[in-house]
């Protein structure tokens, strides 16, 4: 079997979860004596953990597929069909997983909704066109920038369950970048500041990062609350 193959079989198996097989008292009872032995059960330990815990395999179906390769048996399939193989099953475990976060997206729609629903109806909050909320916590008096410009900031952002997701004051360091680089929630708040506010923002899923999400911190679909200080806007040879 080509081993750029196999190592194909191993690292496509891993997109799933695993069936719960019970180990052979043999292999429970395994010596770990001899130096091939110790070899032996460390190769085989760490392509266990390359695969993952939670993958769905035959293990007897693994095993020999295993054993025919050492022992250079037979394949029992063309290179071919194993390539169709798991062709097959990695898309259906991306369309399983596109189908899972769609409906996770729509139920985070719904919540935001719900959330963004709430707060416009608290004292001192002000709703854009566009859906954006803000609430003034002070008042700056300096200028206010424009989309080209390019300002500095602190800010902390949570999700609306209050899960902090990233905050510059935590770190003591304010942040440099274009006003126009941001999500649109930012990019339009901040040229409605002046610089020395902070602002309490709460900004609707389609103003920050969509169905799509960001990462694994920012689910699809979340709306995201931030308090945003304005510190200055940056000239060219800052």
């Amino acid at each position: 079997m080509n081993k750029a193959l196999f190592g194909g079989v191993v690292l496509a198996l891993a997109v799933t979860g695993c069936d719960q097989a019970k180990n052979s008292a043999a292999e429970e009872n395994v010596a770990l004596e001899t130096e091939q032995q110790r070899v032996s059960y460390a190769l085989g330990a760490n392509l266990a953990a390359r695969i993952g815990s939670d993958m769905q395999v035959d293990a007897s179906a693994f095993a020999a597929g295993v054993t025919d390769v050492l022992k250079e048996k037979p394949i029992r399939m063309s290179d071919e069909q194993m390539t169709e193989t798991l062709q097959a099953f990695q898309q259906k475990q991306i369309a399983e997983r596109q189908a899972a976060q769609a409906a996770q997206a729509e139920a985070n729609l719904a919540v935001a909704e719900e959330f963004l629903a709430a707060n416009a109806e608290k004292d001192g909050v002000k709703t854009t066109d566009s859906g954006l909320q803000y609430r003034v916590i002070t008042e700056g008096e300096g200028d206010k920038p424009g989309a080209e410009d390019t300002v500095e900031v602190h800010y902390r952002g949570t999700l609306t369950d209050g899960t902090e997701f990233d905050s510059s004051y935590k770190r003591d360091s304010t942040v440099t970048f274009p006003v126009n680089g941001v999500i649109p929630g930012w990019t339009e708040a901040l040229q409605m500041m002046n610089v020395g506010s902070k602002w309490e923002l709460v900004i609707p899923p389609a103003l920050a990062y969509g169905p799509g999400g960001a990462g694994e911190v920012i689910p699809g679909n979340a709306a995201l609350v931030f308090e945003v200080e304005l510190v200055d806007i940056k000239t060219d040879a800052e």
